[in-house]
């Protein structure tokens, strides 16, 4: 069965970047990708005089705009000459980004999301945009795959995976994990971040959990020993050369602990990361 992969554009380097970066994590996969573009339109009203028509031939405009700049993304890709089992197919949509996307995912049943970590307008020294950062944190019925820009693909040389083992893992959440350490044959770097020297019983049956769901995959488990989480992953991931970093994302949690403002500033425009957002279900 082919893969569904939506691939929200905005025309940046970056969409631009992270649309090769999917072609080639799937590069042995059949896959259908769905190219988005959220386009929106202003009517300024000049008063007695606008034509009553205005509001829909300005639609029209900036609709077509859309799809012109859609096809000139299509026409790029197939110039590429990949030999690769992927279909592509355009769609031009009005409305804001995070509408547009969770319409799609419903619709079109999208089993993945692959974003740029900010677009066209983003600041050079942030590493999340803000469209990429809602996307992530709203988006809670398909996990997303965010890529760094000007990132360019290779296989991951190991995934690594932070948690404090306070989660009830369900191995159908933890799906793309195993898909894409079989897909890049990279091993998972299971990390806890912590002060204590043990777990207690709550955490340790956790643990024991997740060594069943994990069953199958080529992983390790790691702890170091830090009070802060942002800085010990950081750290973790900087001294390895760790080339994905995969979270959990519990509803209201996942940017107040991981994403604060100290790291953003801290790591600015070097993150050089992608980051798999999963989400728990019971959220």
């Amino acid at each position: 069965m082919k893969k569904k992969i939506l691939l929200p554009t905005d025309f940046s380097k970056n969409s631009w970047d992270t649309i090769l970066y999917a072609s080639e994590l799937y590069k042995n996969e059949e896959c259908d990708f769905y190219l988005l573009n959220a386009f929106t339109y202003e009517v300024i009203n000049l008063g007695i005089n606008t034509p009553g028509n205005s509001k829909d031939r300005i639609y029209k405009i900036a609709k077509s705009k859309s799809e012109a700049q859609l096809e000139k993304v299509l026409e790029m890709i197939n110039l590429r000459n990949l030999e690769y089992q992927h279909t592509y197919s355009i769609h031009a949509v009005n409305g804001n980004p995070l509408d547009a996307i969770k319409d799609f995912i419903e619709t079109k049943d999208i089993e993945l999301i692959i974003i740029g970590n900010k677009g066209e307008t983003d600041a050079l020294d942030i590493i999340y945009g803000r469209n990429a950062i809602t996307i992530m944190e709203k988006i809670r019925n398909c996990p997303v795959l965010v890529i760094p820009n000007n990132l360019q693909y290779k296989d991951p040389k190991e995934i690594v995976f932070p948690t404090s083992y306070k989660t009830h893992f369900k191995r159908r959440e933890l799906k793309f994990i195993f898909e894409i350490s079989k897909l890049t044959n990279s091993p998972v770097r299971v990390l806890h971040v912590s002060k204590t020297d043990s777990l207690d019983k709550e955490q340790k049956e956790k643990r024991a959990l997740l060594e069943e769901c994990l069953d199958g995959l080529v992983y390790t488990f790691h702890w170091l020993d830090f009070d802060n989480v942002q800085t010990g992953l950081h750290l973790f991931v900087q001294s390895r050369g760790s080339e994905m970093i995969v979270f959990i994302n519990k509803k209201h949690a996942f940017f107040d602990t991981l994403f604060s403002k100290p790291l953003v500033k801290e790591l600015g425009q070097h993150a050089k990361v992608p980051v798999l957002v999963l989400h728990d279900l019971r959220n």
